[in-house]
């Protein structure tokens, strides 16, 4: 059974999906980026088959599960896979190793000849998952509750 990779539309520009533009940016890079990009790629379907691929910001890859989960960015020396609620995350095995200070963002760098430890990664993106939908199914009840006009609150009598 050959595995299917979900993605979002194609894009306008080019034709190709996010996944065709995700493989063509790792065969370009064509350096130990590429290939810690492509094993990153790998871990993130391992850890969530129905992960969705999409390609954003001028050249992005994103992978996303009702939500971004992360982005995969390479540079010069380090490819940098940003977790967008990264900072609600428990990152127990401490991997982030980036953009720390901040309220909502972790990143995870990775310079050529580290390696990341696969279990803990898959965990963090397993958990990055949840909390996407955890956050959703938050969302959907409180729009259910505004048509419905249900808030949960008790009118004052007057």
């Amino acid at each position: 059974m050959k595995k299917t990779t979900k993605t979002t539309k194609t894009t306008a520009s080019t034709g190709a999906s996010p996944a065709e533009l995700i493989s063509q940016r790792i065969a370009d890079l064509g350096d130990w980026r590429g290939d810690t990009l492509s094993d990153m790629r790998k871990l993130i379907h391992a850890a969530d088959p129905d992960v969705v691929e999409e390609w954003k910001w001028m050249g992005t890859p994103i992978w996303s599960h009702d939500g971004i989960i992360c982005t995969g960015e390479s540079y010069q020396s380090v490819v940098k896979l940003t977790f967008a609620k990264g900072a609600a995350l428990k990152d127990p095995k401490r991997l982030f190793n980036s953009s720390l200070d901040g309220n909502v963002r972790r990143a995870i760098d990775i310079h050529e000849g580290e390696t990341i430890n696969e279990t803990a990664f898959k965990a963090l993106i397993r958990a990055a998952v949840a909390l996407n939908t955890q956050s959703k199914t938050g969302r959907s009840k409180q729009v259910a509750k505004a048509k419905t006009g249900k808030t949960g609150k008790t009118a004052k009598r007057r």
